[in-house]
């Protein structure tokens, strides 16, 4: 008999929500179990990076971190989000091991392959919540194939600020160590504005503040976006637009090459995007493999919103709704309930997570193009 709760027996207890906005309920939320961990990373001077021109590789990195975590636990179910530079997870004892184990791998990995420094850390719920602060999951369903965890409480926002103070930080592991990043790509096309912009967005709650006032400002929130055609999503409803040669190529042959030569994982990324290229383009199908229909997931599989100790969305925005949601916030802030920042770019793109192209469990990660939320975050800061 088991001792303790497994990921896959209680996440999987935990009810799917198919409607975002009822996540700001927070009665809707699960308290993780006591002996659960916390995993936290993000990529060290991050802003610095973007300001640098690297928004992939910083969103290539920080999905990797979920992509690490995920193949170390052998596709087991556990609640993760995705935070633009960086990711935040959960475990239960009997994966803190392999969930470590990934942690040190991504940190000597990125550091090896992209000169960039993450702080990696796993932190104990029982700890989070001794400090005042709960940790607690719901999961929305994005689609039938694809859910997302969301975060409430508190205890993962207290995790971050403890890795950044040099608490719970896993080691990195020995160098040469490669983390296994199968499925990681970033293949598809940047995604144009509609309505006139991409919209970065991110808010986190003032310390102290009171949590349902925290929620509602949330929920005005998502209610002004929800009036945005599908709720403001970036990607097109017809299905994702596939270039080639793809702007990622480079990026995906990192993660995949292993101890192999990089030029070798490059020409397979640009053969397979090749392939899938002219698939969609000429509608014909392979084994099995629908490219149209697959590419038409891919938009309702995306994760463009998440809530994780604060709010984050990067929406298809005009410029009126963007003024309501300014207003909303404003409002928010002045009264001493959250703070928030902004980043407008034209374009959003996707990393993406595919164990297999033949089931539609495929996860897919939205950003700004041109930083996104780690520029909205920067901004944060200055309020």
């Amino acid at each position: 008999m088991k001792s303790f709760h497994q990921p896959d027996d209680f996440y999987d207890s935990v009810p799917r929500e198919t409607s975002f906005d009822h996540l700001t309920d927070l009665g809707r939320y699960t308290p993780l179990p006591d002996d659960w961990q916390i995993g936290v990373a993000d990529i060290v001077n991050s802003t610095g990076e973007v300001a640098a021109g690297r928004y992939k590789t910083v969103n290539m990195v920080g999905a990797a971190v979920i992509s690490a975590v995920m193949n170390g636990l052998n596709g087991r179910p556990f609640p993760f989000v995705f935070g633009g530079d960086g990711a935040g997870f959960a475990v239960g004892p009997d994966a803190e091991p392999a969930a470590r184990e990934a942690l040190a791998a991504i940190s000597v990995w990125a550091r090896a392959e992209f000169a960039i420094g993450m702080r990696v850390a796993l932190v104990p719920v029982a700890d989070a919540r001794a400090a005042g602060h709960d940790v607690k999951v719901a999961r929305f369903q994005a689609s039938p194939g694809a859910d997302y965890a969301m975060f409430s409480g508190g205890g993962l926002l207290w995790a971050e600020t403890e890795m950044k103070r040099r608490r719970y930080v896993v080691a990195p592991a020995a160098e040469g160590t490669i983390p296994d990043l199968t499925g990681l790509s970033c293949r598809w096309a940047h995604m144009k504005a509609r309505n006139g912009t991409i919209l970065s967005l991110v808010v986190a709650p003032i310390p102290d503040a009171d949590a349902a006032d925290v929620a509602q400002v949330y929920k005005r929130v998502i209610d002004v976006a929800g009036q945005l055609d599908r709720g403001g999503h970036p990607a097109p409803q017809v299905g994702m637009v596939s270039r080639w040669p793809p702007a990622g190529a480079t990026l995906e042959a990192h993660a995949a090459r292993g101890s192999g030569s990089l030029g070798a994982a490059r020409r397979k990324a640009l053969l397979e995007s090749l392939l899938a290229w002219v698939l969609i383009r000429t509608g014909l199908k392979i084994g099995g493999f629908d490219a149209r229909r697959y590419a038409r997931v891919v938009a309702d599989n995306a994760d463009f919103r998440k809530l994780d100790d604060g709010l984050k969305t990067t929406l298809d925005c005009d410029a009126e709704t963007q003024s309501r949601l300014t207003a909303v916030l404003a409002q928010g802030a002045d009264q001493g309930i959250v703070r928030f920042g902004m980043a407008t770019q034209e374009e959003a793109m996707m990393t993406c997570i595919v164990p297999s192209i033949l089931t539609d469990d495929h996860l897919h990660f939205i950003d700004g193009a041109a930083g996104g939320y780690t520029q909205a975050a920067a901004q944060m800061k200055t309020r």
